[in-house]
């Protein structure tokens, strides 16, 4: 991966809403269930709206009803907590290959 890619990827994740992101459970009575990634972490009482900020929400896995946002797959949890988790996991891998170029290309300068 050249630094070119490195930057591409490293300017994306610093255009976007700052971390940390969490996964969060909420409802309401027009989309019934929705799991969502926010910059607030769950309460872990599936607040309905308009008991939640929606200024908070920056992804949907699923909003049921209606079916606005749904996977084939049924995995909108774990979508959801892959989304959140990248968001601080991107930046430190962009660091570590960086990392591991420079050790990479420092090897090869000693031969």
């Amino acid at each position: 991966m050249g630094e070119d890619e490195l930057g591409e990827i490293e300017e994306l994740c610093s255009a976007a809403t700052p971390a940390p992101w969490f996964v969060r459970t909420l409802d309401d009575d027009s989309a019934m269930n929705l799991v969502a990634v926010s910059t607030v972490p769950d309460t872990g009482t599936a607040e309905r709206w308009p008991n939640f900020d929606h200024r908070d929400m920056i992804a949907a896995t699923l909003v049921q009803h209606p079916r606005y946002v749904d996977s084939g797959d049924e995995r909108w949890d774990e979508n959801a907590a892959f989304i959140a988790m990248a968001r601080e996991a991107v930046p430190r891998l962009v660091e570590e290959v960086r990392r591991l170029q420079g050790l990479l290309e420092g090897e090869g300068s000693s031969q």
